[in-house]
C-alpha cells in the first residue's frame, strides 16, 4: 500500500489528466492564451472559448446560459451572492436567514453584512445537521429579503432537504442562495428552485481558483469587483480561458460518471461507516441517511483528537473543514449538533472520491483501529 493514503477530498480533489491536459493547450504561446476582452483574433478565440464553457455548464445544469457568472471559487462566489443581492434588495428589506452550520465563507459573509446594519438569523440544525421547513418558516419575517443555506455540508457531508426549504421561501417571496461546493458533481443540484448557486471546479476534479455563481434570470446583484463591466457587469476582471475550459470538461466528467461513480463511493461509505461505528466510543456524526456518498465524520470517546490525528498521519484527512483545521479550535458544525467540546475536537473527517480504492478504506478501517486501542492502552496507564 503507497502512503500516505488521500481522504480528503471534501477539502480539494486531484486535477483529472485529462483536464490538466486540455488546461496546458491554452497556456503556451503557440496556445489560445488571448485576453478574451481583445477584440483582435486572438482575443476572439479565448472570448469563444469561454462561452463555449459558459454554454457547455449551463447545458448541464439546465439553466440558461447568461445566468452563469465566472468566479474565482465557491468563496466568492458565496460572497457576491450574499452581499450583493443583500445589497441590491436593502430598500425592501435587511434581514438575512443562515445556519450556524454554514461554510465560513457564507457565515463571514452574513457577518460582514450585519456590520452594515442588516440583521441576520443563525438557525440551528438538529442533532441529525438538518433545517426543517416549519424551523425556516417560523424564521421568514416580511422584510426578509435572502435565505442562504448549504446544500450539503463540508463537514458532516449531510444534505439539506431542499425542495420542502425552496417552498417555504418561495411562498415568502425572499431569494433562495444555495452553497453547493460539496455537492456538485456527486448528487443532482436543485437549479430549479433557488435563485443563486455557488460551486467550486477544485471540488470535482478541476483546477482550483475556478468556480461560478449561477444567477436566477431577474435577480439583481450589486457587484463586488468593479473595473472593465465584465460578466455582464456582476464581476469584473480578466477571465481565466484555461481555467474556465478546465472547469467545464472537470464538471462534464463529473455529471457523466455521476450515477457510476457516486453508487462506488456510497459502498466505500457504508464500509467506513460499519467498521468505524463498531467499533467502541466511535459515533457517527450527521444524519445517517440524508448524506453525501462520499463523506464520512466521525468522534471519537476517550481519545484526545490531535494524537489520533497525528497517529494516522500516514493517512491524509481532517479534523473539520480545511479552511477552519488551522485553527485548533473544536469544529463549530459539531458543537451546533450538540457534541461537547472533547468529542467536537476528537472529531475527524474522511471524504473519498475518483482515485479512492477499497484497499485504501480497508487500510484506513484497520490502521484507525489499531491505533484507537494503542492510545486509549496509553490513556489507561497515564
Amino acid at each position: 500500500m503507497k502512503t500516505p493514503v488521500y481522504f480528503d477530498y471534501a477539502a480539494t480533489a486531484p486535477v483529472d489528466p485529462r483536464v490538466v491536459e486540455a488546461m496546458l493547450g491554452l497556456l503556451g504561446p503557440d496556445g489560445d492564451f488571448g485576453n478574451p476582452s481583445a477584440v483582435h483574433a486572438y482575443g476572439r478565440k479565448a472570448a469563444a472559448l469561454v462561452e463555449e464553457a459558459r454554454e457547455e455548464i449551463a447545458a448541464l445544469l439546465g439553466v440558461a446560459a447568461s445566468g452563469i457568472v465566472f468566479t474565482s471559487g465557491a468563496t466568492e462566489s458565496d460572497n457576491l451572492a450574499i452581499k450583493g443581492a443583500a445589497r441590491a434588495a436593502a430598500r425592501r428589506g435587511r434581514h438575512v436567514i443562515t445556519e450556524k452550520t454554514a461554510h465560513k465563507a457564507v457565515l463571514d459573509a452574513c457577518r460582514a453584512l450585519e456590520r452594515e446594519g442588516f440583521e441576520v438569523s443563525y438557525l440551528v440544525p438538529d442533532r441529525g445537521g438538518r433545517i426543517s421547513a416549519a424551523q425556516l418558516e417560523a424564521s421568514l419575517r416580511p422584510d426578509t429579503i435572502l435565505v442562504s443555506l448549504l446544500h450539503a455540508n463540508n463537514e458532516t457531508g449531510v444534505l439539506q432537504d431542499i425542495p420542502a426549504l425552496a417552498a417555504a421561501v418561495r411562498r415568502h417571496g425572499a431569494l433562495f442562495h444555495l452553497d453547493a461546493a460539496q455537492s456538485a458533481g456527486k448528487v443532482e443540484l436543485p437549479l430549479e428552485q433557488v435563485d443563486l448557486l455557488a460551486l467550486s471546479a477544485h471540488k470535482f476534479c478541476g483546477p482550483k481558483g475556478a468556480g461560478l455563481l449561477y444567477v436566477r434570470p431577474g435577480v439583481r446583484l450589486e457587484p463586488l469587483l468593479h473595473g472593465g463591466g465584465h460578466e455582464r457587469g456582476r464581476r469584473a476582471g480578466t477571465l481565466a480561458t484555461h481555467q474556465i475550459r478546465g472547469m467545464a470538461l472537470a464538471f462534464r466528467l463529473a455529471v457523466e460518471s455521476m450515477a457510476e461513480e457516486s453508487s462506488r463511493l456510497a459502498g466505500f461509505s457504508s464500509r467506513l461507516i460499519e467498521g468505524l461505528c463498531a467499533l467502541p466510543g466511535v459515533l457517527l456524526n450527521g444524519h445517517r441517511e440524508a448524506r453525501l456518498p462520499n463523506i464520512v465524520n466521525v468522534s471519537v470517546e476517550g481519545v484526545d483528537g490531535e494524537a489520533l490525528q497525528l497517529a494516522l498521519r500516514d493517512i491524509a484527512c481532517s479534523s473539520g473543514a480545511a479552511c477552519n483545521s488551522a485553527s485548533g479550535e473544536p469544529s463549530y458544525v459539531l458543537r451546533a449538533l450538540g457534541r461537547d467540546d472533547a468529542l467536537a475536537g476528537a472529531s475527524l473527517r474522511f471524504s473519498m472520491g475518483r482515485w479512492t480504492r477499497v484497499e485504501e478504506v480497508d487500510y484506513l478501517l484497520e490502521r484507525f483501529g489499531s491505533e484507537l486501542t494503542r492510545l486509549r492502552r496509553i490513556a489507561g496507564a497515564a
